[in-house]
């Protein structure tokens, strides 16, 4: 089985020696995603850890439908967050994306992320 590559302009670029996503077979594992504007490259750095978190999911999001995949496809997400302070207004927007199918997930708190971004998300997804 051949991976393949999955990139797109609709989320950022990898800020270092990966890929946004990778296909392997009927598998997506998208990298993790910080809340990073892809049409300027700037890291969203507010007060707003639900803003954050929506553009870490809306990044997600984008390196899935260029795969031919969408968020209802997601088994798995990890988060990565500075302040577990923060897990349950994180906990409100990643509700509201995802709606319907819940995947399993994994929430831990961290140091730091790169970019001293204030959470980080990556996904699996099966199509």
């Amino acid at each position: 089985m051949a991976n393949t590559v999955i990139q797109t302009n609709n989320a950022p670029a990898a800020v270092g020696p990966y890929s946004q996503g990778i296909k392997a077979g009927n598998t997506i594992y998208v990298s993790g995603q910080l809340p990073i504007n892809p049409a300027t490259g700037e890291l969203y750095k507010g007060s707003d850890i639900k803003e954050e978190t929506r553009i870490s999911l809306m990044n997600v999001k984008a390196i899935l439908e260029q795969a031919g995949a969408s968020l209802k496809d997601v088994v798995k997400c990890t988060v990565f967050i500075k302040d577990m302070n923060q897990f349950g207004l994180i906990n409100e927007m990643y509700a509201e994306v995802f709606k319907e199918t819940k995947p399993a997930r994994v929430c831990v708190e961290v140091a730091r992320l790169p970019k001293d971004a204030n959470v980080e998300i990556d996904a699996i997804a099966v199509i």
